[in-house]
């Protein structure tokens, strides 16, 4: 069992648990494993808490000492860095958030180059090197690393969430919850650019009030802003965006099981499901599975897959996607797998 890193990363409370120091020292081993044979480079993400600046600079500093360059996407959500680190080919890719925790504490979750949980291995090697008195050389003269700024890559990302609509939502009025953490800009930009009417509380964030009293921890707030503006529809999000809740027009929460649901049927109606199969945890409720069987939809519970009756569809293989969806009573998480091709060479980043 791993001593600092759990299921999401490295957290604690910061400069408490989880410290500047640990931060360095992660980016110096980052920097150098992945850079035993070619230039290493390495995207990072951080929400608005007010330690996830100093996280950032640990980071760059260790990773650019060690030789590695650092591409910074500054305020920005957990989904957007998994993207851009498999899609713009980085060696890894770092987040930091403690997600829906309060802004005391931070995170460092280490994604690599497919946009996944790092491998376990690698995990283990950096806790023995925080523990241990493994000596890393320093990069000198030309070698030693740089740091960049990457806006363009969370530019990007709002560009290929937008992309995946399938229709406009002019005339919609549509509430917005960002819980004052890495969507307060983005998730206006993304509904605004779809023609909806936005309502959006949560964006205001000053370093300290992420999560606080806002957010999807705290779906309340959402649905009296429904009900109070005549919305259509509402979405609470917590600090690093890669959960939500969804609020309908009465102001009642569609919780996670019912989001599969309802995307899983909706794709399936267009005909973009193909073979692919909603992906739950335990923590599902019966009545999805029931649901689900009943209108001939796969589905995979844990690592068993349940039996189908599905016809088959016919639909080209990259728009049969992988989503990996955490579904409960309180929160939701969806990670949809894209190809792993290369941008056009327009977009593509220059290395040196």
């Amino acid at each position: 069992m791993s001593k600092y890193f759990g299921t999401d990363g490295f957290r604690g409370e910061a400069n408490v648990d989880l410290t500047v120091e640990h931060a360095y020292r992660i980016g110096r081993f980052l920097g150098w494993y992945y850079g035993r044979e070619h230039k290493c480079s390495v995207v990072i993400g951080k929400d608005t808490r007010r330690s996830s600046y100093m996280f950032e600079n640990a980071l760059s500093a260790g990773l650019t000492a060690s030789g590695a360059d650092a591409y910074l996407m500054h305020v920005t959500t957990t989904p957007s860095v998994s993207y851009i680190v498999r899609s713009d080919d980085f060696d890894c890719g770092i987040m930091i958030s403690a997600s829906h925790n309060p802004y005391k504490d931070n995170g460092i979750k280490l994604l690599n180059s497919a946009g996944e949980k790092m491998e376990q291995s690698v995990i283990d090697e950096i806790e023995a090197y925080l523990d241990g008195d493994q000596e890393i050389p320093f990069a000198t003269g030309a070698n030693i690393g740089r740091t960049q700024d990457y806006s363009a890559g969370r530019n990007r990302y709002i560009g290929y969430l937008i992309s995946l609509s399938t229709h406009s939502y002019k005339g919609m009025k549509v509430g917005l919850d960002c819980a004052n953490g890495s969507t307060w800009m983005m998730a206006k930009n993304i509904f605004d650019a779809l023609g909806a009417d936005t309502y959006v509380i949560g964006n205001t964030p000053d370093g300290t009030n992420i999560n606080c009293d806002c957010g999807s921890t705290h779906i309340e707030n959402l649905q009296k802003h429904v009900r109070l503006n005549g919305l259509d529809v509402g979405f609470a999000f917590d600090g690093d965006a890669d959960r939500c809740l969804a609020v309908d027009e009465n102001g009642s929460v569609v919780n996670g099981d019912k989001i599969l649901y309802v995307c899983a049927r909706n794709m399936q109606t267009e005909g973009r499901f193909g073979n692919s199969k909603v992906v739950t945890t335990v923590m599902s409720n019966l009545g999805l599975y029931k649901a689900l069987d009943a209108a001939t939809v796969c589905s995979r519970r844990s690592s068993s897959c349940r039996s189908c009756s599905t016809a088959k569809r016919s639909s080209p293989s990259w728009l049969r996607p992988c989503a990996s969806i955490r579904s409960s009573s309180r929160t939701w998480r969806s990670t949809i797998r894209t190809p792993r091709s290369a941008p056009p060479p327009s977009l593509r980043r220059c290395r040196r």
